[in-house]
């Protein structure tokens, strides 16, 4: 059993390091894009409608949606059979998930009290796990496996919150015919889950169709995509988790695909426009600023140290207090759905722009600081 755990621990690495290696290469090109002539062009492709959304509206409401089904997937299944499967395993990056979450959204709305830039508070609560997993797969001989296994699980429960920040913060007016409708579709699949219905179909298809009916009830449409993961069954009959078999399937599309294209949609940042008239000295460019730089590994630690000298949780073994500050630092590395909240956060573009390059240069840093950080540590133990 701890032989094919760590097994599939490994393979998620690989996965994502790698995905997080074709995610940095989006955004170089996507940068090269938005500071040359082929600007306007790639902006067209963008506006395109492809029937009643354009290209931009397919893969931040559309993939996205996929991405929450397998981000959903990997929670569910960390719950039932993995990493947060017990207490003492679970609630320390539950508690240090919250921290990383709590802390930074409090330090951007301070800084940006009584301004119009308030709303984005949820920006710099959020991890990107793949470029996150790709710093670690870099430098894991020389950080222990339980920190990497922290790492994997903080991100998991971060992405959680990200979710439920999404449904209950950012979300537009309710329509209730089209709630109820999704809200039918979701008791459709746990009827299915409840009958044993083993067949991936009998959960997509309701799944498509509640997505269709999210999008219009102004909830965002991507919760579909979790509403759907939780549904789907794991431990069934015979051995067969439609589950496991949905993680397998979609772990390399959306590593390789869904989330570069996110990357190279939104990451076409006009750096000369973004530094003209000192945009990026302001509330809004402060908060993520502090917020992924300081406010990821004070909360991180502080809850962490505290579930620990609470005695709620234990830290494992081998781990030390500074490594989980470079664990922290690391989670500063926002950017996909750090960006992803920005779009939600302001529906003006020069307000995205602004934030989009604040994302991209503090997650650079992040990635940095968090790097040095480990290695020098590692050495001194």
């Amino acid at each position: 059993m701890l032989i094919s755990n760590l097994k599939q621990f490994a393979e998620f690495i690989r996965s994502y390091a790698t995905g997080g290696v074709i995610l940095i290469a989006c955004v170089v090109v996507s940068l090269v894009i938005a500071n040359t002539g082929l600007h306007t062009p790639f902006n067209n492709i963008l506006d395109k409608h492809i029937g009643p959304y354009t290209s931009l509206g397919w893969i931040n409401d559309g993939l996205m949606a996929i991405f929450f089904l397998l981000v959903g997937l990997e929670i569910k299944d960390e719950v039932l059979n993995g990493e947060l499967s017990d207490r003492q395993s679970a609630t320390l990056p539950i508690f240090a998930a919250i921290g990383g979450m709590l802390v930074p959204a409090v330090i951007y709305a301070l800084i940006n009290l009584n301004t119009p830039t308030i709303n984005g508070w949820g920006i710099p609560m959020a991890t990107d796990i793949a470029f996150v997993v790709a710093i670690i797969s870099i430098i894991k001989s020389r950080v222990p496996q339980s920190l990497q296994v922290f790492i994997k699980a903080l991100a998991i429960v971060d992405d959680l919150g990200a979710i439920l920040v999404i449904a209950i913060f950012y979300s537009s007016g309710l329509h209730t015919t089209y709630l109820l409708l999704a809200l039918g579709m979701f008791i459709l699949q746990l009827l299915f889950n409840r009958l044993n219905v083993r067949y991936l179909a009998a959960y997509l298809i309701p799944g498509v169709l509640m997505w269709y009916f999210i999008h219009h009830s102004g909830i965002h449409a991507t919760v579909a995509g979790v509403l759907t993961a939780m549904a789907i069954p794991h431990n069934v009959k015979l051995g067969y988790s439609p589950l496991k078999k949905l993680i397998h399937l979609l772990e390399n599309p959306v590593n390789f695909i869904i989330i570069p294209l996110f990357a190279l949609a939104n990451s076409n940042i006009n750096i000369g426009e973004s530094l003209s008239g000192g945009s990026i000295i302001n509330p809004l460019s402060a908060g993520i600023l502090f917020g992924l730089l300081l406010g990821k590994p004070i909360g991180i630690t502080l809850f962490s140290w505290l579930a620990v000298k609470l005695k709620l949780s234990k830290l494992a073994d081998g781990v030390k207090w500074l490594q989980v500050w470079g664990i922290g630092q690391l989670a500063g590395i926002g950017f996909t759905m750090s960006i992803f909240m920005a779009l939600l956060s302001f529906a003006d573009t020069g307000l995205q722009s602004q934030a989009k390059f604040v994302i991209l240069v503090t997650s650079l840093l992040a990635a940095v600081i968090g790097y040095v950080f480990l290695t020098r540590v590692r050495a001194k133990l």
